[in-house]
């Protein structure tokens, strides 16, 4: 799992922050600073910005071949990584033919073949009929599983108290309170938390 720091000031343009062995200060990063920061670390979007013109294999492969992985080293990566989200069979379909829970999948994966070490997750399942949230966290589970860092904006709090190694909770943009899951889920200190959190119970673990 990567250390991942990150210290920033009011303005997002500022501060500092710390992927692996890289430290970047945000108003001055060099041009070669940024490019390592970007190829450490990988996103999942709300609405998955797959690209529509190409299939899923070739969503996957795309980035990899960018960063001059060879074809059939990306082709190989690519379907392990499909296979690990349930999803190789569908290797050949283009993202219009896909469900939502599906095309997020392929998002993640898409994600997890780069072999980040930080992947950046939106409200992964903000987007998603309910019906469907529980096969993308689960999906978010086994990344979990690989060791990977991960940020996620959630509002599944459940879900958050049972992966979530630390939890931030933020309100208009301002951290609030930040600690252990189980710290600020189950005896948060600050009354703007507990206003938040008062709807949620955390009794049992979330089950997929």
């Amino acid at each position: 799992m990567s250390r991942f720091l990150c210290s920033l000031a009011p303005n997002q343009d500022e501060g500092e922050l710390t992927l692996g062995d890289v430290s970047v200060n945000l108003p001055t990063a060099a041009r070669k600073d940024i490019r390592a920061v970007r190829r450490s670390t990988a996103m999942v979007f709300q609405s998955y910005n797959l690209f529509n013109n190409k299939t899923v294999l070739q969503n996957l492969t795309e980035g990899l071949v960018v960063r001059k992985v060879a074809k059939k080293e990306a082709e190989d990566r690519a379907l392990s990584t499909l296979e690990k989200v349930g999803l190789v069979d569908k290797r050949n379909e283009y993202p219009c033919y896909l469900s939502g829970d599906q095309q997020q999948r392929v998002g993640i994966a898409r994600a997890v073949v780069l072999e980040p070490q930080l992947i950046l997750f939106d409200e992964p399942t903000s987007a998603l009929d309910p019906e469907l949230v529980g096969d993308v966290l689960k999906c978010i589970r086994g990344v979990a599983e690989l060791g990977i860092t991960m940020v996620i904006v959630t509002h599944e709090m459940s879900f958050a108290f049972d992966v979530a190694t630390r939890v931030v909770f933020l309100d208009k943009g301002v951290v609030v309170e930040q600690g252990s899951a189980r710290d600020v889920l189950l005896s948060p200190r600050e009354e703007r938390t507990q206003q938040f959190l008062s709807r949620f119970s955390f009794d049992s673990q979330y089950t997929i």
